[in-house]
């Protein structure tokens, strides 16, 4: 009975996505101020209805009902509760159902939250996330419906993917669902500027804090895939350039790019059909994702379904959106008029250089993730394209990209000197230059790459440093007033001083393990130990457990270093009788500059006594999701800032409904935003 209420309210949904399109949209063309008041009425019955429905079968999911074949497909009755919610979304049918859930929550939010958007704007907006909306509920509903029954009902379900029960995985796919839809407030707002022919600094202010959220959201997702990939994959590494993890960084690229163009418009009212564009392509990127995820066009662990007929239908929805958005891009760019002017050396030229790059390196990585596929359609080779690819194209593209970065974080708005930037980047350069030829001669000598990464995360974490203290001008006033201008500042500065600062440790992280790690691979029998980095592994032996709904081999490791313990290490190899399918879980020695990782495959040697190990060691590798955590916090910071709660400035006639014809009323964002 409560299966049958959520695919009531599902199909209820729709129904009310489809008034949410039309009422509000017909009422901004007509001017009718209590037409456009039901945008927001429906937004948030539209996602009362998506949740009762995600609800309802997260329900079938804790109960263990397997009359639902999706539960039945991805459950098991003697799986731990954790991991029965996380199947609710560890499928096809239910991650797009919290795909659903999550932009329906947004629509509401800005329903919610958006009093202070002039009422057609707002209108519009609902009505373009409700179109969004209407598309992906009929595609749930109609070839993807996580209600359907089963006759007769089964005894027991099949189980989740054992790769996919694993507190990481349980809580990825919110985190990057949430960054990923989140990028469809922007879209919504680019289309409804298109539709008003309205761009300006107010609407730059409406549209960032959206987008800093779904940014984020989407840092912390692939930073935890990251380390999911890392410690439950067992192969030693956190990132492999996988056709669906490149679908998440591609949305994170035009994120980041929308964001940085954003500031350009709030601060210059210029630069505005770029950050129209941007935000088009930050969710156009986000749909191809949603695509390639379930499609079955690329193979990947991280593959949801491998259905070509589903993959068709959502294929036809990301042109029908992205392709409309665009011909209407095409049509209405013309209309928004430039802002103020600037010189060639200043903030807004650094930015744009900013954007450059980071869209040259999505189209790089669009073109790795796809052209197989394209080669193989067209002359029917398989071509592999792997890591190699992409390190000789992305890593001189972003070395040029953190050129810029210090350059808009010194350069002052509108015009600036040659010799007051090299005033102010002199000192972070020759900190950058001194650590990065120590690291060159100390711990890499000869590697090249070992210099220029360094010098990059050095840089990048120097001028972050510089720039704040600048800002409340350390060491030049007294420490009171240092803390005086330290609490004045807006929160959006500090918030992008710590998520640049988090950039510069992220590659720090990324340098070690790339750079410097050391990998063995040895057949060892109980009591031999493999030498790794100064550091003696002892393989003491294995034992055999059942725990849950697996069977576990649990090897035991002792590391030691000159004859003393530092620690142990407990690998293990688990089956799982239900789903048939083996995974390797490696154990990991966290230390302040370095873990030790091990992992054991097959028995060997006489008996079966010994095991194959891979082990490894990774300088600075938790460097690397610190960095991520502090881009994450530096979001989320930004998004505290005042002047995003109380929205951006407004006429005198707020309260008013604007014609779409109105001239815009101008605006001046308050404060000033380093």
């Amino acid at each position: 009975m409560i299966a049958e209420l959520g695919h009531f309210a599902l199909a209820l949904a729709l129904f009310v996505a489809v008034v949410q399109v039309v009422v509000p949209f017909w009422g901004a063309w007509k001017n009718n101020g209590q037409a456009m008041q039901i945008g927001a009425q429906a937004a948030l019955a539209q996602f009362i209805l998506v949740l009762v429905a995600f609800l309802a079968l997260m329900n079938a999911y804790l109960t263990s009902d397997f009359s639902l074949a999706n539960v039945f497909q991805n459950s098991h009755s003697q799986m731990p509760v954790l991991y029965k919610i996380a199947g609710v979304w560890g499928n096809h049918e239910g991650s797009m159902l919290l795909w659903i859930l999550m932009l329906s929550f947004l629509g509401a939010l800005v329903a919610i939250y958006g009093n202070n958007l002039p009422p057609t704007l707002k209108a519009r907006v609902l009505s373009v996330q409700a179109l969004i909306g209407v598309g992906f509920l009929g595609f749930l509903i109609l070839s993807s419906n996580p209600f359907l029954r089963m006759d007769p009902v089964p005894a027991d379900g099949t189980a989740l993917n054992p790769l996919l029960q694993d507190p990481g995985l349980a809580f990825h796919p919110p985190f990057l669902y949430l960054g990923y839809v989140g990028m469809s407030v922007a879209f919504s707002f680019a289309v409804a500027a298109l539709m008003e022919g309205r761009v300006d600094p107010a609407w730059a202010r409406w549209v960032r804090p959206w987008t800093l959220l779904a940014w984020s959201s989407l840092t912390l997702g692939i930073a935890m895939g990251s380390w999911w990939a890392y410690y439950e994959l067992g192969w030693g590494g956190y990132w492999f350039w996988d056709p669906v993890e490149n679908a998440s960084l591609m949305p994170w690229l035009a994120g980041t790019a929308l964001l940085h163009s954003a500031i350009v418009v709030e601060k210059r009212d210029t630069l505005k059909v770029w950050t129209i564009l941007m935000a088009i392509v930050a969710f156009s990127t986000s749909l191809l994702g949603t695509f390639v995820v379930r499609s079955g066009l690329l193979t990947s662990v991280h593959s949801f379904a491998t259905d070509p007929t589903r993959g068709t239908i959502l294929l036809g929805l990301c042109v029908l959106l992205t392709g409309g958005a665009l011909a209407l891009f095409a049509w209405r760019a013309s209309s928004l008029k430039p802002g103020g002017t600037f010189q060639l050396l200043s903030r807004e030229s650094a930015l744009i250089g900013n954007n450059v790059l980071l869209t040259v390196i999505l189209f790089f990585v669009m073109l790795g993730t796809f052209w197989p596929t394209i080669a193989e359609l067209t002359s029917g080779r398989k071509v592999s394209i792997g890591p190699p690819f992409y390190n000789f194209w992305v890593i001189p593209l972003f070395t040029l990209l953190v050129v810029f970065m210090g350059m808009g974080i010194f350069l002052p708005w509108k015009r600036g000197k040659g010799g007051a930037l090299w005033k102010r980047a002199r000192l972070p350069l020759a900190a950058s230059l001194l650590l990065s030829f120590a690291v060159y001669f100390i711990t890499a000598p000869g590697q090249a790459l070992a210099f220029l990464v360094g010098l990059i995360a050095f840089w990048m974490i120097f001028i972050s440093l510089a720039d704040g203290a600048e800002r409340i001008k350390l060491f030049r006033v007294p420490l009171a007033e240092s803390g005086r201008r330290f609490k004045s500042t807006p929160r959006s500065f500090w918030g992008g001083t710590l998520a640049h600062l988090g950039l510069g440790v992220a590659i720090l992280g990324m340098a070690g393990t790339s750079l410097w790690a050391e990998q063995k691979v040895a057949v060892l029998m109980p009591g031999e130990s493999l030498e790794l980095a100064g550091f003696d592994l002892r393989f003491d032996g294995v034992r055999q457990a059942k725990v849950a709904n697996y069977e576990t081999e649990m090897g035991s490791f002792t590391l030691l270093k000159k004859g003393k313990i530092v620690g142990a290490l407990v690998p293990e190899r688990r089956w799982y009788p239900v789903a048939q399918m083996e995974t390797v879980e490696a154990a990991i020695l966290p230390r302040w500059g370095n873990d030790i990782y091990v992992a054991i495959g097959e028995p060997r040697g006489a008996g079966g006594q010994g095991r194959v190990v891979r082990a490894y060691h990774h300088p600075l590798i938790y460097y690397l999701w610190f960095g991520a955590i502090l881009m994450t916090l530096g979001g989320i910071l930004s998004l505290t800032d005042r002047r995003y709660r109380i929205g951006a400035p407004a006429g005198k006639n707020k309260k008013n409904v604007v014609p779409p014809s109105s001239e815009p009323v101008a605006t001046t964002p308050e404060g000033a935003q380093a």
